[in-house]
């Protein structure tokens, strides 16, 4: 099969080109060059999606058998790109995202929930993330008819993460003992249920559903038979390091109290319980082949990759956004804990 990745150098749009290759599929990604290095061993195409000359010139090396388009998130800038490739694949897939449900995360959520509106012409001031995202999956529909397919998908961990959560707290456990205290913040509950996805089963659900020739949307993220715990993930977090962090369970309600903390961001994968970010059905995606692998597995193979060439990557690494307490935060709230449980 030939493939075209609309990105394709950094974390989701790299683990489907890594899966591709390994499956023996030819290989294309298109991107600016500037985010990340190629995976070896795909064909690089310079350029920029929002350049018409660029999307002309991609199109000449085709064609292809599916395009992924891990980097559109703009409606009219997603258009551009599917109108200059419309006759160059057989397919499009649109990797598009769990926020385009309004009701998310309050309520739960299938597959044929409304999504935002947004038009399929929407500009970048149009709308927040989620919306945009609605508005490219209707003009993926409208310009690629009857060959698009559009994966909503749920909170991404794995290797190459580059939003921060995860690394965030490898890093703060590896820091345990040495620049940081043992003792170490852990929201809520230990039962907290938590069920994010593998970026490496998000991209082998794609070749896949490739390959059946799936349309439509389908929510792909972590299923309810493979959902874990906070207290796992950070258990899994202290085993992957070999830290001797010592976890101390601080209150949920107590956290709530406490000005600017920030849930998801400063405590990565957590807010309080009430909201319901991981109550998504996924059923239709299951039944086309979707299986997760165990979160140990996505936390152990992330700390390995970011520990590969004597940590360079650890010592190096810059994410998106801020993510983790800092040490002077994480001290105040542990103050703050001592003083409420004394009184």
């Amino acid at each position: 099969m030939r493939l075209l990745i609309l990105g394709g150098s950094a974390f989701l749009g790299r683990a489907v080109a890594a899966e591709a290759l390994a499956a023996g599929h030819e290989v294309t990604v298109f991107n600016r060059g500037r985010t990340a290095p190629d995976v070896p061993g795909v064909e690089s195409v310079r350029g920029d999606r929002e350049s018409k000359e660029d999307l002309a010139r991609l199109a000449d090396q085709g064609p292809w058998d599916a395009i992924v388009d891990t980097s559109g998130y703009v409606p009219r800038v997603v258009g551009d790109s599917v109108r200059a490739l419309a006759d160059r694949a057989a397919a499009y897939v649109f990797m598009s995202t769990i926020n385009v449900f309004p009701a998310w995360p309050t309520e739960a959520v299938a597959d044929d929930s409304p999504l935002h509106d947004c038009s399929p012409d929407a500009g970048p001031d149009d709308g927040d993330y989620g919306t945009l995202k609605a508005g490219c999956e209707r003009v993926v529909e409208r310009d690629f008819p009857g060959r698009a397919l559009s994966l909503r998908l749920g909170l991404l961990l794995g290797p190459h993460e580059d939003v921060g959560r995860l690394p965030a707290l490898l890093l703060r456990m590896a820091a345990a003992g040495t620049t940081r205290d043992l003792r170490t913040l852990a929201p809520g509950e230990p039962g907290y249920l938590i069920n994010p996805i593998d970026v490496r089963d998000i991209a082998r659900f794609t070749l896949g559903a490739i390959d059946q020739g799936l349309t439509g949307g389908y929510i792909v993220a972590g299923t309810p038979s493979n959902a874990s715990t906070y207290g796992e993930l950070l258990e899994a977090c202290i085993d992957a390091t070999g830290s001797p962090a010592q976890l101390e369970w601080v209150d949920g309600a107590f956290l709530e109290t406490q000005p600017d903390v920030g849930f998801w961001s400063e405590l990565p994968i957590w807010i309080p319980p009430g909201d319901v970010p991981w109550d998504a059905d996924t059923s239709r995606a299951e039944a086309a082949g979707l299986r997760c692998r165990p979160l140990r597995e996505t936390v152990r193979d992330t700390w390995t990759w970011m520990a590969a060439d004597g940590g360079t990557v650890r010592r190096t690494y810059q994410p998106r956004r801020p993510h983790g307490l800092s040490e002077d935060k994480e001290r105040a709230l542990f103050a703050a804990w001592d003083a409420r449980r004394s009184s």
